[in-house]
């Protein structure tokens, strides 16, 4: 984990199902493209929230 990192929450559609992982990251850019590494490119982001 790095300074400054904040949790967020991610939705995300991969092979047709809805699901929300827990990303740890500094800015809602790097969840997103943290998520895309972790799935190889083969998901659709919907939405991307910080958790409080």
């Amino acid at each position: 984990m790095q300074c400054g990192a904040r949790c967020f929450l991610v939705e995300i559609e991969h092979n047709g199902e809805k699901k929300q992982v827990q990303v740890k990251a500094r800015s809602s850019v790097r969840a997103r493209k943290t998520v895309r590494i972790q799935y190889e490119d083969a998901v659709n982001i919907l939405s991307v929230k910080e958790e409080k």
